[in-house]
C-alpha cells in the first residue's frame, strides 16, 4: 500500500510539473511571471554620449516607473531573455503540448522577401495560457535550436518590446488579428491539438494567406491579470497612416507619435482631421538619457492630453511607404504605462 501511495505521489508531482511547464507567461528581470512588461532599448547614439547600444529601460506593474536594467539585451538574462528561454531552454519548440510562432518581416539568417506585413513578434502558449511579445527589432529572435541571440544590427537604434500574458482563449482572437498583419512566420509550430481552434495560425505557418473580410480589424484583449489592451490591425489594403487615419479618430485623442524618422521618408505632423497626430522629435529619460527620433526604431504613441490616458505600441512608422503595409498597434489605458511614456516626450512638432 505504501509503495502504491508513493507511486501515486510521484505521478502527481510529475503531472503537476508538466502542467506548470505549460503555464507560459511574460517573465520579469528576476525570471518571475508577470502580467505584462515593456522594455525600451536605448540607441547607441544618445545626445552627448555614445553608448553600447545594448542597455535598456524596464517597466512592469510592480516597478511603477522606468528602471535601468542591470542586464544588457544581448544576454539571456533579463526580461526578454527569461521570457524567450521558455521556448529555447525549456524545449517548448519540440513539444506537441504547446504552440509557438516567430514572425518578423526581416527575419534572422533568411533573405528579405517583400509582401509581408511590417510586423515583428513571438507567440508561445499552451492550453491554459501564454504570451504575445510584440517588438520592433529586425533579425530577432533567433531560431529555437540556436538559443537566445541578439543581432549586432540591433545595437544602433532604439527599440521597444511589449509582452502580454493571456489565457488560451484570447489567442483565438489574436490569431484573427494576425491574418490582417500577414506576418512572415519564419519558424513556428501549431500541433494538431491546437489546429481546430486556430486555423488562421495553421495557414500562416504553412505560408498561405487567409482571406480577409475587411481591410482592418479592432479587438479588445484582456490579460491574465485583467488589464485591457486593444489591438488595431490593418492590411495592406487600408492605404492610410494607421495613427492619423484610424487610431486617433477611433480613440478620439490627439496623439504624439514616436517612430523611426528617416530623412525624406517621414510623414509630417497632421492636423487635417478632427484628431491630430504630431511627430515626436526627442526623447528624454529621467536618468538624464536623451536621444533624437532619427536614432529610434521604436513605434509608439501617447495621447497629448492626460485625460485620455492612451498609450499604443506597435509596428508601423509614420512614413509614406508604410501606408501600403500591414501592421498594427496594441493600445493600453493603464495610467502607469501612460505616465511612463508621456513623461519621456521631450519635444514634438505641433501642426
Amino acid at each position: 500500500m505504501a509503495a502504491h501511495r508513493l507511486c501515486f505521489q510521484i505521478a502527481v508531482m510529475f503531472l503537476s510539473g508538466a502542467v506548470c511547464s505549460a503555464d507560459f507567461s511574460c517573465r520579469n528581470e528576476a525570471d518571475e511571471p508577470v502580467d505584462w512588461f515593456i522594455i525600451y532599448k536605448l540607441p547607441k547614439y544618445k545626445i552627448g554620449e555614445v553608448g553600447s547600444g545594448l542597455d535598456y529601460m524596464y517597466l512592469d506593474s510592480s516597478v511603477k516607473s522606468w528602471q535601468m536594467s542591470k542586464f544588457m539585451i544581448n544576454v539571456s538574462q533579463g526580461a526578454i531573455g527569461n521570457t524567450l528561454n521558455q521556448l529555447y531552454v525549456g524545449g517548448a519548440y519540440k513539444s506537441n503540448n504547446s504552440a509557438y510562432v516567430l514572425y518578423n518581416d526581416a527575419p534572422p539568417i533568411l533573405d528579405y522577401v517583400q509582401g509581408y506585413g511590417h510586423t515583428k513578434g513571438v507567440l508561445l502558449f499552451g492550453r491554459s495560457q501564454g504570451f504575445w511579445l510584440s517588438h520592433t527589432i529586425p533579425h530577432f529572435p533567433s531560431f529555437p535550436e540556436l538559443g537566445y541571440l541578439y543581432p549586432s544590427s540591433g545595437k544602433v537604434n532604439g527599440q521597444t518590446a511589449l509582452c502580454m500574458t493571456y489565457q488560451y482563449e484570447q489567442f483565438h482572437e489574436i490569431a484573427k488579428q494576425m491574418v490582417y498583419l500577414y506576418p512572415r512566420c519564419y519558424n513556428c509550430s501549431v500541433p494538431a491539438a491546437f489546429s481546430a481552434d486556430l486555423p488562421q495560425l495553421v495557414q500562416l505557418c504553412e505560408g498561405s494567406k487567409p482571406l480577409l473580410t475587411s481591410v482592418k480589424r479592432v479587438e479588445q484583449l484582456f490579460s491574465l491579470g485583467g488589464d485591457k489592451f486593444v489591438s488595431f490591425v490593418k492590411s495592406e489594403h487600408f492605404v492610410d497612416d494607421i495613427y492619423t487615419g484610424w487610431v486617433a479618430q477611433v480613440l478620439k485623442a490627439d496623439l504624439l507619435v514616436e517612430s523611426w524618422q528617416r530623412e525624406g521618408h517621414a510623414l509630417p505632423s497632421n492636423c487635417s482631421l478632427a484628431q491630430h497626430t504630431m511627430n515626436i522629435q526627442r526623447i528624454y529619460f529621467p536618468t538624464s538619457v536623451s536621444f533624437q527620433s532619427r536614432y529610434d526604431h521604436s513605434k509608439w504613441c501617447v495621447s497629448q492630453s492626460s485625460t485620455d490616458q492612451v498609450t499604443c505600441l506597435g509596428d508601423l512608422n509614420r512614413e509614406r511607404a508604410q501606408l501600403w503595409r500591414g501592421g498594427g498597434l496594441v493600445c493600453s489605458f493603464n495610467p502607469l504605462i501612460y505616465r511612463a511614456f508621456r513623461q519621456v516626450v521631450d519635444w514634438y512638432i505641433d501642426c
